[in-house]
């Protein structure tokens, strides 16, 4: 396939993906710095084509420091969230489960980045 001919392909597939805006779909970028076994951490949004493109575009922007171990992206309207108003609701049931608070727990001498 000739270099014409792949980007016309490139760009078909990239127009299949648009949102009703014309935008690309929008991907959450969440990174990993540091040793291996640091949480991920949210640091910003990406738009892409598919999971590949995405991890492109994120390593392109925001993993130029160098610093970066591992990195995550996900579909935004693949995040289900918890709103505000569930509040009460939803995480009133943890309150009567008091072995789940951490002052039970001694963390023994000698671990490091808890």
């Amino acid at each position: 396939m000739d270099a014409s001919a792949s980007s016309a392909a490139a760009l078909e597939q990239a127009s299949e993906h648009t949102t009703g805006h014309g935008q690309w779909p929008l991907w959450e970028v969440f990174v990993q710095e540091g040793k291996t076994g640091s949480p991920h951490e949210h640091v910003g949004s990406v738009h892409a084509t598919d999971a590949e493109h995405a991890l492109q575009n994120a390593r392109d922007v925001y993993a130029r420091r160098g610093q970066v171990t591992s990195m995550w992206v996900v579909p935004s309207n693949m995040i289900v969230a918890s709103s505000p108003e569930d509040r009460g609701p939803f995480f009133d049931p943890a309150e009567d489960k008091i072995y789940r608070h951490p002052h039970f727990y001694k963390v023994p001498i000698g671990i490091k980045g808890l």
